[in-house]
Parts: C-alpha cells; sequence; structure tokens
C-alpha cells in the first residue's frame, strides 16, 4: 500500500512531520517498508535557459549549447536530444550530480573533442516517465536556477506500508488518517458524502442469481459524459503510487480504491446488451479481461453479465469489451459487494491479481457500497460532466452490527497495560467505535470497516495499540528456581535434540511434502482410503504420507542424478498411521546413500572405499535414542523390522512390546519399485513412543565417574543354534552382575568348518571394571564361570573349545 504525504494531508489536518507519520504507523501496527523522497534523489537538478544551440563541428547529431543556470556564467553543455534548440528551458544536473535513470555520476567530459559540463535531462534519465526521445521542454515561465523538483511539485515522499490481511480498512488512505488520528497523530477530517439526486429512472436493470455469492449490488448509469483525461492533480497522484493514469472514468475508480478502499468498476453502457445478472459461469465460458488475456472460466467463479455475453469477472477485473474509451458517452457504474473467499479462490485459479481483488478478498466496508457509488458520481460529474440516474440497489447491504460486553479491566489482565477507562474508551471512540458505558464492562458496536473485531482480546489490542506497548510496564523475570519453568514440550525438545544430533553427524535436513503417491504409500504401509485426500493438488500427491522414507527416498535418487550420490539427508516430521489423532506421529527419519560414511568414519588411503550399510543407519538411530533420553542400555534389538527394509540386514529397537524404530538397508524390491539405485540405507525413530523421563531424579549423577582400579577385559566364545539372536547373548552377560560388568561387545560371528551346520559360533569381549579393589584371579574366574553357566542356562550355548 502506497500514498503520498500529501495525499494523506487531505484526510488528517494538523502540523506533523513525515518523521511522525512513519514512527506512527509502525507503532500502530502498519509496518513502513520504505520511503521514497524524490526530492532528495533529485535535488541537484535545477531548471536552465538554453541560450544557443549550435552544430557540433565533429558530430551532425549532436549540438553545443551555452546554458544558463542562474549561477553566474553560462555553461557549456553537449547534447544530443533532437529536440534541443535555442531558448528553450529544460533540466540541468552539474557535475557530480547522480543520474538515476543512467546510474552514473555526472563528470566533466569531452564529447568528440568539445568539451561538456553538465547535461540537460531527460524525464527518464531522472527516472519520471519513461520518455527518452528527447530533453524536458518546460514552458517559458520556468524559473532559471530554481531546483526543479520543487517547481514541478514532486517533493512529495511516497510512503510504502504493509498491511496485514486482518486489517482491510488499513487499505485505504482515509482508514490510515483515522487510526494515525486515534494514536494523536492530526485531526481526522470527516467529509460528509452527499448523495447525488438521479434525474430520471436507470435503464438497465440488475438480477442476482440465487447462488452467485453477491450480498449487495448497486448501479447508476451517467449519460452525456465527455471522456479524456482526468485533471493533472488526479494523474499525479496515480502516477505518485505506482499507477498509470487512462482516462478520466477509470481513473476515478482506481482514486477511490486507494483513497477510501472501496474498488468500484466502469462499463461503457453502450456496449452492454440487455440488462445485467450476477451469477455463477457456466464452466468453458471466455472473457478477455482488460489485461489483454482470455481467460477460461468455471462454475464457482462470479461474473456479471448481460444478454449476450460475459462482460466482467465479479471483484477481479473487468473486461475489455465493455470498457471505457475516448469515445464512451454513456457509462454505468459499479459498486457491489463480494464474498472474499469466492474472490480469493478465482483469482488464485486464474493466477490473476489487481487492486480489486487484494480488498475484496479481505474483507471491505459494506456500509461504504452506496456512498462509494456516490462519491464516483460527483467526481465523475465534475470531470467529465453529464446527468446521473437514480441508483438501483439488487441485494441487501448485511447488518454487520455486533455488541460485545468488554470489561475495561481486561486490558491490565491481558496485555499489562494499565489505563484508566476514560482513556480506554477514548481510544475506541477515535477508531469509530460506539461505546455505551463509562467504567466497568461497557458495551462495544465495532464500525462496519472492522469486520475482524469478534471478541474482547481483539479490543484489548486495539487499545493497547494505540496507547503504545511502551505504556506496557517491563516486569523483571524472577530469579529464583520455580519460575524457572521449561516453556518447550518435551516432544518440541526431542525434535530439536534430535535435528541436532543428526546434522553433527554429517546429515543434511530435508523438508519434502507431506503428501506421497498412492504407490509409495502402500509400499510404506499406507496407502488406506481413510489417508487419501479428496482433492490432491497433484496427481502424484494423493495420499497422506505414512513415513518420512518416501519423501527422502525420493531428494536422494534426485541429487544422485544430478551428481551427488554420496548424500545423507534426514527429516523430522509427522506420519499418519491413521485418520484419528492418535494415529499421527512424529519421527526423526534419515538415509545414507552409497559412500556417505557418518561422520568421523573417515576413509584412509591405503583402504578401499566402503558403501553404507546397516550399521552406519544403527548408529544414527542410536544418537537420536541417546540426544532424546531415551534407556539406550535397555533397548532390545529385534529382527522384525517392516517389510520395507531388507529381512537379513535390519532391525528393531524395543522396550518390551514398544517399537520405538527401525533401521536398515532398504529392500532391493523397494528399491526396484522406486525406480531408485542403491546401496541405501535408513532408519525411522518415533519420538512420541520414547518414554517419558522422570519427573524428578533420584540423586544426582556425576558428570564423569572414573574408577582408580584397572579394569579387565575378558574373551568368550559360544556355541549357540542359528535361530539365538547375538543380542540374546549379550543381554544374559550384562545380566550376570550390572555394577561390574560395564561393557559386552560381539567382534566375531563364525559358521562353517568346525561348527555343526545348524550352529554358529559367537564371540564377546567383556569388561569388568572393579569399584572398591584390585579383583583377584580366583575373583575374575569366579565372575567369568557365573557368565558361562547363566548364557548356558538362558540361550542353550555351550562354551566353544
Amino acid at each position: 500500500m502506497k500514498f503520498t504525504l500529501s495525499w494523506l494531508r487531505e484526510h488528517l489536518s494538523g502540523s506533523y512531520t513525515l518523521d511522525d507519520v512513519t514512527g506512527a504507523l509502525n507503532r500502530i501496527g502498519f509496518e513502513v517498508e520504505g520511503v521514497e523522497d524524490k526530492a532528495g534523489k533529485l535535488k541537484g537538478f535545477t531548471i536552465a535557459y538554453v541560450i544557443s544551440a549550435e552544430k557540433h563541428p565533429n558530430a551532425d547529431k549532436l549540438r553545443v549549447c551555452m546554458v544558463d543556470t542562474g549561477t553566474g556564467e553560462p555553461v557549456q553543455v553537449v547534447c544530443g536530444a533532437p529536440n534541443a534548440r535555442t531558448g528553450m528551458k529544460s533540466v540541468f544536473s552539474p557535475p557530480g550530480t547522480y543520474i538515476p535513470g543512467k546510474d552514473i555520476t555526472l563528470g566533466i567530459g569531452s564529447i568528440r573533442g568539445v568539451e561538456s559540463r553538465g547535461m540537460l535531462c531527460s524525464a527518464a534519465e531522472l527516472q519520471l516517465s519513461e520518455d527518452h526521445d528527447g530533453i524536458i521542454d518546460l514552458p517559458a515561465d520556468a524559473p532559471v536556477g530554481a531546483t526543479y523538483v520543487d517547481w514541478i511539485g514532486l517533493d512529495d515522499p511516497v510512503v510504502e506500508i504493509a498491511v496485514t490481511p486482518n486489517r482491510a480498512d488499513g487499505l485505504g488512505i482515509h482508514g490510515l488518517a483515522r487510526d494515525l488520528a486515534a494514536a494523536g497523530i492530526g485531526t481526522l477530517i470527516e467529509d460528509a458524502i452527499v448523495p447525488v439526486p438521479g434525474a430520471f429512472p436507470c435503464p438497465v436493470k440488475v438480477t442476482i442469481a440465487d447462488d452467485a455469492p453477491c450480498p449487495a449490488f448497486a448501479l447508476r448509469l451517467i449519460r452525456g459524459v465527455k471522456n479524456g483525461p482526468s485533471p493533472d492533480w488526479v494523474q499525479a497522484k496515480l502516477r505518485a503510487i505506482g499507477l498509470r493514469p487512462i482516462n478520466a472514468l477509470v481513473d476515478v475508480t482506481n482514486l477511490i480504491t486507494f483513497d477510501q478502499n472501496r474498488p468500484l468498476h466502469v462499463f461503457d453502457a453502450r456496449k452492454v446488451h440487455g440488462d445485467l445478472v450476477v451469477r455463477r459461469a457456466t464452466a468453458g465460458e471466455t472473457l478477455l479481461a482488460l489485461d489483454g488475456k482470455t481467460y477460461t472460466l468455471d462454475a464457482s467463479m462470479c461474473v456479471i453479465a448481460d444478454d449476450k455475453a460475459v462482460e466482467s469477472l465479479a471483484g477481479v477485473m473487468g473486461g475489455e469489451e465493455s470498457g471505457c474509451d475516448e469515445a464512451t458517452t454513456d457509462v454505468l457504474v459499479e459498486s457491489a459487494l463480494w464474498e472474499p473467499i469466492n474472490i480469493a479462490q478465482t483469482g488464485r485459479k486464474l493466477g490473476l491479481n489487481s487492486d480489486a481483488r487484494f480488498r475484496f478478498e479481505r474483507g471491505i466496508d459494506p456500509a461504504f457500497t452506496v456512498p462509494g457509488l456516490e462519491l464516483a458520481t460527483k467526481l465523475i460529474l465534475d470531470f467529465c460532466g453529464g446527468e446521473p440516474s437514480e441508483v438501483v440497489l439488487a441485494g441487501a447491504i448485511p447488518d454487520t452490527t455486533r455488541t460485545i460486553a468488554f470489561p475495561l479491566s481486561l486490558t491490565e489482565k491481558l496485555a499489562g497495560l494499565v489505563a484508566d477507562d476514560a482513556e480506554q474508551i477514548g481510544v475506541l471512540h477515535k477508531l469509530g467505535f460506539k461505546v455505551s458505558g463509562t467504567s466497568g464492562t461497557v458495551d462495544v458496536v465495532p464500525p462496519s470497516w472492522r469486520g475482524d473485531i469478534e471478541g474482547k482480546a481483539d479490543l484489548v489490542e486495539e487499545v493497547v495499540r494505540i496507547i503504545g506497548l511502551d505504556r506496557v510496564p517491563a516486569t523483571p523475570f524472577p530469579r529464583d528456581e520455580t519460575a524457572r519453568k521449561p516453556v518447550l514440550t518435551t516432544l518440541q525438545i526431542r525434535t530439536r535434540k534430535a535435528k541436532r544430533t543428526l546434522a553433527t553427524r554429517g546429515l543434511v535436513e530435508a523438508v519434502t511434502w507431506s503428501f506421497v503417491p498412492k504407490a509409495s504409500a502402500e509400499l510404506f504401509g499406507g496407502g488406506s482410503e481413510a489417508l487419501a485426500l479428496a482433492n490432491p493438488i497433484a496427481s502424484d500427491l494423493s495420499d497422506m504420507r505414512p513415513s518420512l522414507l518416501p519423501g527422502l527416498i525420493r531428494s536422494g535418487q534426485a541429487n544422485a542424478d544430478r551428481g551427488l550420490g554420496d548424500v545423507a539427508l534426514f527429516e523430522v516430521g509427522q506420519v499418519f498411521k491413521g485418520d484419528r489423532p492418535q494415529d499421527q506421529f512424529i519421527c526423526a527419519t534419515g538415509i545414507r546413500r552409497a559412500f556417505a560414511k557418518p561422520a568421523g568414519a573417515g576413509r584412509h588411503w591405503s583402504a578401499k572405499a566402503a558403501p553404507v550399510d546397516a550399521f552406519d543407519a544403527k548408529a544414527d538411530a542410536l544418537a537420536v535414542l541417546a540426544a532424546c533420553g531415551a534407556p539406550v542400555a535397555n533397548l532390545q534389538i529385534s529382527t522384525d523390522a517392516p517389510s520395507w527394509f531388507h529381512p537379513g540386514r535390519s532391525g528393531s529397537f524395543r522396550l518390551g512390546a514398544n517399537v520405538i524404530g527401525h533401521f536398515g538397508e532398504l529392500h532391493p524390491a523397494l528399491l526396484e519399485a522406486l525406480d531408485v539405485e542403491g546401496p541405501l540405507v535408513g532408519f525411522e525413530i518415533v519420538l512420541d513412543k520414547i518414554p517419558e523421563p522422570k519427573a524428578k531424579a533420584t540423586r544426582v549423577k556425576p558428570l564423569l565417574d572414573l574408577s582408580a582400579f584397572q579394569p579387565v577385559e575378558r574373551d568368550f566364545a559360544f556355541v549357540v543354534a542359528r535361530s539365538v539372536a547375538a543380542g540374546d547373548i549379550v543381554k544374559a552377560v550384562a545380566g550376570v552382575d550390572r555394577k561390574l560388568i560395564v561393557a559386552v561387545n560381539v567382534f566375531d560371528v563364525y559358521e562353517g568348518a568346525g561348527i555343526d551346520a545348524d550352529k554358529k559360533s559367537v564371540a564377546l569381549s567383556v569388561t569388568l571394571q572393579p569399584r572398591e579393589k584390585t579383583l583377584t584371579d580366583a575373583e575374575i574366574e569366579a565372575v567369568a564361570g557365573k557368565i558361562v553357566a547363566d548364557v548356558t542356562k538362558k540361550t542353550g550355548a555351550s562354551l566353544r573349545g
């Protein structure tokens, strides 16, 4: 949203500066994105008189001009403009001036052997227009030596602000002036709009179809107009905010759009066939719009049509065939209300943006529908003459009146701002609210232009933003331990820790679609009708994802197709196992491809590079589990990983019946179905299934607990049935003495010669760490004997000879 300071002054009287305005706008919620001050940018350009313009001795198209700049002796300037001539007045820039249209700083130069001490400028070189065919030709009464921007009236700053979607009233300069006046900047100028009496009945009738998203439609005919250029002051306003003046009739609608936030449309009445009807479009209908493009419509879109065809896309853009031009003598002026959602959907489907759509989809003041038409009528009569008809109103203006019971004490309770009742009521009055009562709980009726005000909290926000956040007292944070309570939930903490851990292990975070193709969903345990989208954004994004792996696998292959084969990716996000809330989980998932080994597992120049394997995925998963506070020492690893993992090179993490996650190599058949090349390993950890941490630790454990005694390491080799998992043997060993045995590691699994065909040999290294004294040989042998006995009893193993 752009406006000039002088335009604002038409609605806001008083003594205030540009800095006052921009500072107040930022305070009350309209962020100032920029201020364009042309006077500052063009202050070095002055008005000059061309004393003489002689042909250049060495160039046919150049002239050597002697220029009176009003500062002393004439200045010699070499000029190539075809309109440079003796006796004219133009715009002069001396050496050292920055030329914005050329992005250069002017210096003293020599052109074809003739010195030039300045430049006579075109409008394009000053970025005032696109006219670069000749230098600016000023009237004879232009004062020589005066600053050009001051003389032409360009010393008017243009302010650009950001308007949040809920504040549609801020898209009109009058609405901004109202808020500024409430904030203490100037006094709002309220000019009553006087209805223009109609001289005859409007010959064009309007009908609104029952299913049309149009509550009200106002129309009037003005006949006998003389269309042409709008007044200079109107054109200057529109140009200042970046709009191109077209003709008086169209410029009136643009002027009111930005001045009052009331989009309007004008039809050339002689190009309209019969009466108008507001209806839904018929699928396949087309409209040649004012932007010169033809749009194909569907039945969800609202249009204004006559007896022949569609004349306008309601609330978005008019049609070219009924547009007004210099030949227009009778004009239909429309002021209508449209349902915001329908306008937004239509614009999005067609990829069509306009100032009207931008306002209608946010919701405009319904009560200004007819007054806006009256204001447009007055301006058209002033600019173009003519005779107006009576106003035709189809439908009805919606009654938006609503009363909110507002306890004035709520402002301090919700925002911490202390303001007496009279001050709060005064703020609401200045913003256009009607307040009944003087203290305690008052009844507040929001104005028609504030459709965003729905409850008491909204009124608190209005009071706080106008009075100012600087009035909210600073409250120091309590320093005692009772005040330092966690802000994040356990799941939020786990999400952050999982991301940091995986990033430190060399994986790159990816953000993939929450939707996957049905075929991919079925491969990963999904694909049910409950998780199919009714209206997918693309045919290959039809189902909610049952796993993060499909998106990561696709991303990994996309990187490989572009030459980055050794890729490691992770994502922490939501997966969907069903359509109930309890079937939705937050997972930490990662993949490694080709030779993307974990950070720290570097290759040596003398060793052959090894591809990723299941143990790399396992290490990533265990790192996440440890960072998220899972009891890693108590985890069991089973071989019942889901079907998308390789059955012999994968596993699941369990705590009893609670399956926390999976890891391993992806199944070759899965990779083939997805048209993906391996090797590829991955893991999935369900953060929701990690047990909650204990509420309070029973004792504080030291960060580093070292023993003064030497550890002892013993190796064991057990022969067991092939069906026995190595993890069961490790668990049996660790359970012999949990204080003394600090580590159990499998370092060899052997099957072959010397071992029965249905058996295998599992070798383990067991570390004993004494705490109280050095172990004797007898004590070590006793522990070893108990290890053998317990493993034999629990797994049926025998000590290998």
